[in-house]
């Protein structure tokens, strides 16, 4: 019999179902004790290796949003920030304006929780099965403008295109030329209709004209991102200085 097994376990594995081979002595022994049937047998093993998979794949999809900070919603001070009310942070996480391609447009001053935001509506994508792809604005221009340099520079581009969801941090952090604007342009008008877009910005679209230069440029981006997006100010003090560490403490 251990023959018998070691030899399943070994065509699960060139099948491809290796994680429920890991688990196969323990479930066996496990379906004995409880006299399991078959198909309850059956169904637990085949439901083990679809949680591990997803398991792996949701890693995966982390790993590839290169978020700079693990910051879920459950640790979104709402309190905090006043602007947003809790049933409009409920329907921002069911996301279905993901599914609908909508943008969300999170302004504020810094401090005020829009990366944070930004993030755990990221994760909370990613928990649900979506491509999400994180990027600052500056890296963004960078990468725009080196992407065909390097093999990961075509990589990273290629999984943003590919996102479900895309999430552009600062927005308002530096000034582009129409060479920068347009690469900018190209990739928005790429990803309109098939992705959302996360952006966080100090500025409203208003002036965005500052950042773009060219006011052609401006209004095609512009139209491309304000057509279906929903806009949300978040104000109050900065929760990085309202919750400094300071050197000496308290005292």
């Amino acid at each position: 019999m251990p023959g018998a097994i070691a030899e399943l376990k070994q065509k699960m594995k060139m099948l491809n179902i290796s994680e429920a081979a890991m688990i196969l002595d323990d479930f066996l022994i496990d379906a004995e004790t409880k006299e399991l049937s078959y198909q309850e047998f059956l169904h637990r093993l085949i439901l083990h290796e679809l949680r591990k998979r997803e398991e792996k794949h949701r890693e995966k999809r982390l790993k590839w949003a290169a978020f700079p900070e693990y910051k879920d919603l459950d640790s979104f001070n709402l309190a905090e920030q006043q602007s947003l009310s809790k049933k409009q942070l409920q329907q921002l996480k069911e996301l279905l304006w993901v599914e609908q391609a909508y943008n969300l447009i999170l302004l504020g001053p810094p401090g005020v929780g829009k990366t944070h935001l930004a993030i755990g509506l990221g994760i909370e994508a990613i928990h649900r099965g979506y491509k999400v792809s994180f990027i600052q604005m500056d890296a963004l221009v960078h990468l725009l403008k080196t992407q065909e340099i390097t093999r990961s520079g075509r990589a990273r581009m290629k999984r943003i295109i590919n996102s479900d969801l895309v999430i552009i941090d600062d927005l308002m952090f530096m000034a582009m030329d129409r060479d920068e604007a347009n690469m900018f342009f190209q990739l928005v008008n790429k990803l309109y209709g098939q992705a959302s877009l996360i952006i966080t910005s100090n500025k409203g679209p208003e002036d965005w004209g500052e950042l773009l230069g060219d006011p052609a440029i401006t209004t095609a981006i512009l139209d491309r991102i304000i057509h279906k997006s929903e806009v949300v100010h978040l104000n109050g003090d900065s929760y990085r200085i309202k919750h400094r560490k300071t050197i000496f403490g308290n005292n």
